[in-house]
């Protein structure tokens, strides 16, 4: 399918998925030192969700982030859009919505989707707008009209996310705007997201 959106003109092929960007929690890294290595101590869970529980209390602000983001095969440009909330069927469609009208601006058709089996991926609602949505666009393509962008979703098998190529993109992400001195707030955490996959910070899609 990825060969064919390629060799096909107006088509796009792209990798999609949410993640959860954290305020509080680090990712791993790795490090040199010249001698013993480093090491960390851990607090103890009691004290992991105290902390978690306090700065959430003293800044208003939720623990983490989630994101939507389709991975673009042809440019490699990252779609991001930020929830003020959770994945849902709701944010879900709105974030398809984003998508195939963003593309269908710079003139595509097809839009090749790569997803897993989220619940919000494979519930009624979405099925069914991503049914009523191609059907009106067929019929719009059938009268004459700008159609626009259709949706060919190309689902991943269960329990295999490294087929998504991009996985290691959020990885990447996440320790790219590490702040070791501070916890960084929600729109730190957003811009400097955006600064680094090199993309347009938008407002978040409500839940």
């Amino acid at each position: 399918m990825k060969a064919l959106a390629q060799r096909s003109s107006g088509w796009v092929f792209g990798f999609e998925d949410e993640v959860w960007f954290s305020r509080l929690a680090q990712p791993a890294l790795h490090t040199w030192t010249p001698g013993e290595p480093l090491r960390l101590h851990s607090k103890g869970k009691d004290s992991k969700e105290k902390h978690r529980k306090t700065a959430s209390e003293h800044t208003g602000e939720p623990e983490a982030l989630a994101c939507y983001g389709l991975l673009r095969a042809d440019t490699q440009e990252m779609m991001l859009r930020f929830v003020e909330g959770r994945p849902v069927s709701g944010v879900t469609i709105e974030f398809l919505e984003w998508l195939t009208t963003t593309l269908a601006q710079e003139g595509h058709r097809v839009l090749v989707l790569v997803w897993d089996n989220a619940r919000w991926h494979t519930s009624r609602a979405v099925t069914e707008w991503i049914k009523e949505h191609n059907r009106r666009k067929k019929e719009q393509g059938r009268r004459g009209e700008d159609a626009g962008c259709r949706l060919l979703v190309c689902p991943l098998p269960v329990k295999s996310p490294w087929l998504n190529a991009i996985e290691p993109k959020w990885m990447h992400g996440k320790k790219n705007i590490v702040e070791p001195q501070r916890k960084l707030s929600s729109t730190e955490v957003r811009q400097r997201l955006c600064d680094y996959y090199k993309t347009t910070l938008l407002p978040c899609i409500k839940q």
